[in-house]
């Protein structure tokens, strides 16, 4: 269930967060708990950075697509809507690499 909130938290973290401001005001409170549910440093990090990159093109905030919107002269919300496929395999492969640690860990041997 930690993971489940954990994933829901970090979501919502990186809608409204740039990834460097949400890694140096979260990480220090949320690894001595992920360490405590015996979270892995290197596993949590990843699921941290999975996490954020996904929130960074989901609204509010979105700035990938905001970038992109102004780059290729395209409303935004044409390109919410051609980013939902993606989304959806980037949750799938985020819940890969959260519930299967070993993916994350297999070149470190732990």
């Amino acid at each position: 269930i930690f993971l489940i909130l954990l994933n829901l938290f970090l979501l919502i973290l990186g809608a409204i967060l740039d990834i460097f401001s949400a890694l140096v005001i979260m990480v220090p409170l949320i690894l001595p708990i992920a360490v405590s549910y015996g979270i892995d440093p290197i596993h949590l990090g990843i699921i941290f950075l999975a996490n954020m990159q996904i929130g960074y093109f989901t609204p509010p905030v979105g700035m990938n697509l905001f970038i992109a919107s102004y780059r290729f002269k395209k409303p935004i919300g044409e390109l919410y809507r051609a980013t939902i496929p993606f989304m959806i395999v980037l949750l799938a492969a985020m819940l890969v690499i959260t519930y299967w640690p070993a993916l994350s860990l297999v070149l470190l041997k732990r």
